[in-house]
Parts: C-alpha cells; sequence; structure tokens
C-alpha cells in the first residue's frame, strides 16, 4: 500500500486513512472491480463515518479518477465536500481515453505496456509467479478506466491541485491541465521529477506541497 507511510511524513494535525480496493490487501477474497461506479459507491459507504470533520481526498491515476467521482457523489448525496481534492498521474476526466483497449491486451503486451511506463521494478515484470497475481489486477484496473464514461458535472466547490510525472509517458502537462475545468475554487498544477510512479521519486517534494495546500485549506495555518 503506496499510503500507509505517508502519516509519519506529515503534520500531526493530518491523519491518513488509506482505501484498500476489493481483491487486494485484507479484501483479497473479494471480486475485482471492473467498473467505476459501483466501486464508488462502495467507497463512500466504507468511509462515511469519517466525514464528520474536515476532509481530503489524494488519488493517484485509476484513484484520481476515483476521487474525482467520489467527490462529486457525496457532494450530491450528502451535501458533502472534501476541503481539497488531489488529483495525480490521470488527464482530466473529460478527455478522451487514449488507449481505451489496454485491458485486452495479452498477458505479454500488457507487460509490455507496463515496462514503458516505468511504474514497475523489471525484477518483478520478470517473475512469472508474481505477475500471474498481479496482472488480473491491473488489467481490472486499466478496465475500470477504460470503461469509464465522463458525464458533464457542475464543478466542484472545493480547490483541486493536479500532480504529474515530468517523464511520465501515459499523462502529459496538457492532460492535467484541464482539471481546472472541474472546479470553482482554486486550482494548482505541479509537474514533478519522475514518471508515471513520481510519488515514490519525488516523495518528499510532493507530500510538503500536500502538506502546505491542505493545512490552509482547512484552516490550520
Amino acid at each position: 500500500m503506496l499510503f500507509r507511510d505517508w502519516a509519519a511524513s506529515l503534520p500531526a494535525a493530518i491523519d491518513v486513512y488509506p482505501v484498500e480496493l476489493p481483491g487486494r490487501g485484507i479484501r483479497i477474497a473479494e471480486p475485482l472491480a471492473d467498473r467505476l461506479f459501483p466501486l464508488i459507491k462502495d467507497i463512500a459507504q466504507a468511509i462515511y463515518p469519517y466525514l464528520d470533520r474536515p476532509f481530503a481526498f489524494f488519488g493517484h491515476s485509476l484513484g484520481g479518477l476515483l476521487s474525482f467521482e467520489l467527490a462529486h457523489y457525496l457532494d450530491r448525496e450528502h451535501n458533502l465536500l472534501p476541503a481539497h481534492l488531489f488529483v495525480s498521474a490521470h488527464r482530466a476526466p473529460q478527455l478522451p481515453d487514449p488507449d481505451p483497449t489496454v485491458h485486452t491486451l495479452s498477458n505479454h503486451d500488457l507487460i509490455g505496456k507496463l515496462r514503458r511506463l516505468e511504474g514497475t521494478p523489471e525484477e518483478i515484470l520478470q517473475e512469472p509467479e508474481l505477475m500471474q497475481v498481479l496482472l488480473p489486477i491491473i488489467r481490472k484496473d486499466f478496465e475500470v478506466c477504460n470503461t469509464y464514461t465522463y458525464t458533464q458535472h457542475e464543478p466542484l466547490n472545493c480547490p483541486v491541485s493536479a500532480f504529474g510525472g515530468a517523464q511520465d509517458s501515459l499523462v502529459s502537462r496538457n492532460d492535467l491541465k484541464p482539471w481546472a475545468e472541474q472546479t470553482k475554487a482554486s486550482f494548482s498544477l505541479y509537474v514533478l521529477p519522475g514518471g508515471h510512479l513520481f510519488m515514490n521519486t519525488s516523495r518528499h517534494l510532493l507530500l510538503s506541497i500536500v502538506s502546505q495546500e491542505l493545512l490552509q485549506a482547512i484552516e490550520l495555518v
């Protein structure tokens, strides 16, 4: 889980609650999701008891899309909004998917796609037994993204920050800029050193920016 150790690097005023999706971790026995909106409802139900205080969402790649639609769902169904929405390494939702059939690739071609993204260590890609476990999860994640259909929304009334990796071959600065259209509040765009998983290579810088913006959003500074 990429976010489990974030709490140690963030101010004490910020608590971190990682969301575990079906089919991994302690939810390994549950079927993997293949569509976005049932997943949104599942997450909303799970986190609702924790939303009695200021909260924010950070989502990377598929998580960015999930966080965006989750914010709209909570606004629509419960009149709740995050204090800040952080989206990372995912194009703005209104942009068309440039590669909508990734989830249909053969295992060989899907591994090639992962290799080009430079986000998965080569020693993992070359471990057949491990990839046998990981590929179905990765394929379903791509399917969730590939089958997503954007519906025109009223822009969110909360600040949005978009992050990208300078060397990310999947998501460019131009893919991130249109996130500005999804908020009535302030928008910030940050391009950090690294590829699609820049959140690992630029972790300290990323968390510094998130901390500053989040504390400002919840008026703790």
